[in-house]
C-alpha cells in the first residue's frame, strides 16, 4: 500500500464529512468560474472586434448627436470603403414593459454592408428596404418575445416622444460572429427623422466607418476628427475595438471587484478544506505515532496528510467544474444573452478558466494543509501515542 492509496482509503472513513467538504469546494469552484465568466464575456466584445472599422462619435460624450451632413465628409477620406450611422431610439415594448433591448434608427443602404456579419434573409430584406415603417430584429430577441414575421407592434420611445410607433416585423437577422447582439431592434432612420422636432432634424448618434485595411484604421480616425476640428461639433474616432474597450474602462471599478470577490471565494474554499483537514489530523494523532514507529519518516507523514486534502481539492474541482457547465452555460448564459445581449452577446465558459479552477482547487488543498501537515510531522512518537481524539 502506497501513501497515496492511504490517502485515498482515509476518505472513506468520515464519508459524510468529506461529502461535504467536497460539495463546499465545488460549490467555491462553480461561483468562481461564474465570476471569471462574467469578466471573459464582458471583455469578449473588445477582444473579438472588427479590426477594420471605425467608429465616430461626439467629442464630448455619447449621447450627444452629430450632423447628418458630416456623412459626406466622413465617405471622402482616403482609405473609407463605406460609411453608415444609427440613432439610439429607446424603444421598449408596453406588452413587455420590464424587457430590456436596444432599439436602433439606422442608415438603411449602407448599415447592413457595414456590418456584414448580420445575416437576414434576401427575400426579408428586400421586403424591409420597401417597407417605411419595417423592422429587423435580432432571432434571440424575436424568440423570446415572440414576434415572427410579418408581427405588426407598437413601442414608446422617451427619447423620439411619448407616443406610440408602428413597425412591421419584415425581417428577422442571425450572426456569424459570436461578438454581435442578436437582440437588437433595427428600423429606417427616415421614418424616425420625419417625425421629430425641426430643430432635432437630421441629427445622427454615431457614424461608423469601414477601412480597406485594418492597418490603416488609426489614421483614418485620426483624419477623420481633424476635418472636424474646425466645425462647431468636435468628433472622436476610434477603432472598434479601442471603441468598445473605452465602454469597459466606465465599468472598470465592477470589473475590479469582481477579481476582489473571486478571490475571496478561493480563500473561503481554503478555509474549508483547511477546517476539514485539521479535524482529520486531530482524529488521527494516535495512528500518525503508530506510522512513526513503524518506520515512517516525518516527511511521510506530511505529504500524506498533503495528499489528502490535494485530492479532496481536486474532486471538488472537478464536480465544480462539470456543475458550472449546465448551470452557467446553458442556465444563467442564456438568460443573459437574451436580457442583456449588449453586454454579453455570446456568454461562455473560458476553457482556461476550468482549468485553472481546478489547478487552484488542487493548489489550495495543499496550502490548506500545509500547517497541518507540518504540525503532525513535528510531532513526537511518544506524545502522538498517548493523544486520544
Amino acid at each position: 500500500m502506497t501513501l497515496a492509496g492511504l490517502a485515498v482509503r482515509n476518505l472513506a472513513r468520515n464519508r459524510f464529512r468529506v461529502i461535504l467538504t467536497v460539495i463546499g469546494v465545488a460549490v467555491a469552484i462553480v461561483t468562481y468560474v461564474l465570476l471569471r465568466t462574467v469578466v471573459y464575456s464582458w471583455s469578449r466584445g473588445a477582444d473579438v472586434a472588427a479590426k477594420d472599422r471605425v467608429v465616430t462619435r461626439h467629442k464630448v460624450t455619447f449621447v450627444m448627436t452629430l450632423p447628418k451632413h458630416y456623412m459626406d465628409d466622413v465617405r471622402a477620406l482616403p482609405h473609407v470603403k463605406l460609411a453608415t450611422f444609427a440613432n439610439w431610439f429607446g424603444g421598449k415594448d408596453p406588452k413587455h414593459d420590464h424587457e430590456f433591448f436596444s432599439t436602433l434608427a439606422i442608415d438603411d443602404k449602407t448599415y447592413f454592408d457595414v456590418y456584414s456579419e448580420l445575416s437576414v434573409p434576401p427575400a426579408q430584406m428586400q421586403a424591409w428596404r420597401e417597407d417605411r415603417k419595417g423592422a429587423i430584429v435580432g432571432d434571440v430577441l424575436a424568440k423570446k418575445l415572440g414576434w415572427k414575421v410579418g408581427d405588426s407592434i407598437n413601442l414608446e420611445s422617451g427619447i423620439y416622444g411619448n407616443g406610440t410607433w408602428q413597425f412591421n416585423i419584415d425581417g428577422i437577422y442571425d450572426a456569424t460572429a459570436k461578438s454581435v447582439d442578436r437582440s437588437t431592434f433595427l428600423f429606417h432612420w427616415d421614418y424616425a427623422n420625419e417625425a421629430v422636432a425641426a430643430d432635432r432634424k437630421d441629427q445622427i448618434g454615431w457614424i461608423v466607418s469601414r477601412v480597406d485595411s485594418p492597418g490603416e484604421a488609426a489614421n483614418v480616425g485620426v483624419a477623420i476628427d481633424k476635418v472636424f476640428d474646425e466645425r462647431d461639433t468636435q468628433t472622436l474616432s476610434q477603432d472598434e475595438r479601442a471603441f468598445n474597450t473605452s465602454f469597459l474602462a466606465s465599468v472598470s471599478a465592477v470589473l475590479k471587484a469582481i477579481d476582489v470577490i473571486s478571490v475571496g471565494i478561493l480563500v473561503i474554499m481554503m478555509l474549508i478544506l483547511g477546517n476539514t483537514i485539521a479535524m482529520g489530523v486531530r482524529e488521527r494523532t494516535n495512528e500518525y505515532g503508530v506510522l512513526r514507529a513503524i518506520g515512517f519518516l516525518p516527511k511521510h507523514i506530511a505529504w500524506f496528510i498533503l495528499g489528502e486534502a490535494m485530492l479532496i481539492g481536486t474532486i471538488g474541482g472537478l464536480l465544480g467544474v462539470l456543475i458550472s457547465y449546465p448551470v452557467i452555460e446553458q442556465g444563467l448564459g442564456r438568460w443573459l444573452e437574451e436580457n442583456m445581449g449588449g453586454f454579453f452577446p455570446y456568454f461562455r465558459i473560458d476553457p482556461a478558466a476550468t482549468v485553472m479552477a481546478v489547478v487552484l482547487a488542487m493548489g489550495l488543498g495543499a496550502a490548506a494543509a500545509a500547517l497541518p501537515a507540518y504540525r503532525a510531522s513535528q510531532l513526537r512518537v511518544v506524545d502522538a501515542l498517548r493523544r486520544i481524539a
